[in-house]
């Protein structure tokens, strides 16, 4: 990027959003963390130079979702890079899926990323340049037993992705949806030892017979390597890449 762009990350106080954070930070972008908690790693970054901003953010809120549009664009004069990572998984079927919680990930993985787009598009359409980045799954592409909210919200991401793109096209802002498999991160770790205990075997076991089970490469994603691509679609390289879905998945989806 050849010059500071500021970059909104919503959840980004672990996990795949601190990594995220901290390479657009270190790539020169000042950078907003959107999270319920202030993540530890926040005076790290904002020792180093370019401007962090947290902003306590409830994402299941839509006047939350505006006000954190209009904190930014008033104090630094809009987001270049919106990256909507935001999500949390629940487990259930369908008949037994409780009706706010399946409300409450839509708000949260759905609708905030349409409502963010929302508020930073006419800002982005003054400055004829904007990346909108929204963190799908490999959930955005195939299905999974007892995910119905998750893969719901995660298929749905797609669409308003390729919508965003048509949309944002002609004032070269564009809009890419990433779809990795599972990912190292403190949410997945809980998972499998959840599994572990549940299923009654080792946490490796649940990592490479469950969780890697579709995997060619039967090794989990590091979060730096969806920030490494995060990075990419925001840099000058990828103007012309718009409306597209770019799996992680250690050849899932190739079988």
């Amino acid at each position: 990027m050849t010059q500071a762009k500021v970059a909104l990350i919503t959840g980004a106080a672990s996990g795949i959003g601190a990594e995220i954070a901290r390479t657009l930070y270190h790539e020169g972008c000042d950078v907003v963390i959107a999270d319920l908690h202030e993540p530890e790693y926040l005076s790290e970054l904002s020792a180093e130079g370019q401007r962090t901003l947290f902003v306590s953010t409830d994402l299941s809120q839509t006047e939350q979702c505006q006000s954190l549009v209009e904190r930014v664009t008033r104090e630094w004069g809009g987001v270049d890079i919106l990256v909507n990572n935001a999500g949390f998984q629940h487990v259930s079927p369908l008949e037994d899926f409780p009706e706010a919680v399946w409300e409450k990930m839509l708000q949260v993985m759905l609708t905030a990323p349409f409502l963010l787009t929302k508020y930073v598009l006419p800002g982005m359409k003054q400055r004829q340049w904007g990346r909108i980045i929204n963190m799908g799954s490999i959930h955005s592409q195939v299905a999974s037993l007892n995910k119905a909210g998750y893969i719901a919200a995660k298929h749905g991401l797609v669409g308003l992705t390729k919508t965003t793109a048509l949309e944002g096209g002609p004032f070269q802002i564009t809009a890419n949806v990433i779809c990795p498999a599972y990912v190292r991160t403190p949410l997945v770790e809980q998972q499998i030892a959840a599994q572990a205990e549940t299923l009654g075997i080792s946490t490796e076991e649940v990592e490479s017979q469950v969780f890697l089970k579709a995997s060619a490469t039967g090794r989990m994603i590091e979060p730096a390597e969806v920030a490494s691509m995060v990075s990419y679609l925001c840099s000058d390289q990828a103007k012309s890449i718009t409306g597209a879905c770019w799996t992680i998945d250690g050849g899932w989806t190739a079988q």
